[in-house]
């Protein structure tokens, strides 16, 4: 795991690899089934480095991406903390290959940033536990980042709202009798 970063310190990395499993697929539709399954933190660069197979599923060290964790963030890596369990976010794009379907664009900490790549519509995002060490890493920095900002509340305009007088109405409208006063009947009309 990397070292805690310094207060000076705007931004943290450390490599973090990403597994897919690729499943036979529940419909004729879909042959197969991809899934992110888990992330190895300081893992080394792979290319779809094949990890694991058990008769027609495969799992595949499929990329391996920076984690960067940035000051800035540390609020929405601390609601992410609160998740139970506490996930890493992976975000896939289809890929130009049958034998590669999927293309690793990043793996981010933040529910807020994944969150943007799940509304864009032209990404798939995966939720992924944390392994306890990431936890603890992340847990660090944005800790040692995160300021709470004091509720300020927010004044009226001074501006004197006493200057009207009851029973004028708006002042930009001429009146030329009383806004209050009811209308005249005429009593021809009511015998």
């Amino acid at each position: 795991m990397a070292e805690p970063a310094d207060r000076s310190a705007k931004t943290d990395m450390i490599p973090l690899g990403v597994v897919l499993r690729r499943q036979p697929g529940v419909t004729r539709w879909a042959r197969w089934s991809w899934k992110a399954t888990s992330v190895l933190p300081g893992a080394a660069p792979a290319d779809w480095q094949l990890l694991r197979e058990a008769g027609e599923t495969r799992e595949f060290h499929a990329a391996t991406l920076p984690l960067e964790l940035h000051r800035s963030e540390a609020e929405a890596y601390l609601h992410g903390l609160t998740a139970e369990p506490p996930c890493i976010y992976v975000v896939l794009r289809e890929g130009a290959s049958e034998d590669r379907p999927l293309e690793v664009l990043l793996v981010t900490a933040s529910p807020y940033e994944a969150q943007d790549y799940a509304d864009n519509g032209e990404d798939l995002v995966e939720k992924v536990p944390m392994p306890d060490g990431l936890v603890a890493w992340i847990r660090d920095f944005a800790q040692l980042h995160f300021h709470d900002e004091p509720f300020k509340k927010r004044r009226r305009d001074r501006v004197k709202t006493d200057a009207t007088e009851d029973g004028i109405g708006d002042p930009r409208i001429s009146q030329l009798t009383d806004v209050y006063r009811s209308p005249t009947m005429k009593k021809a009309r009511l015998s």
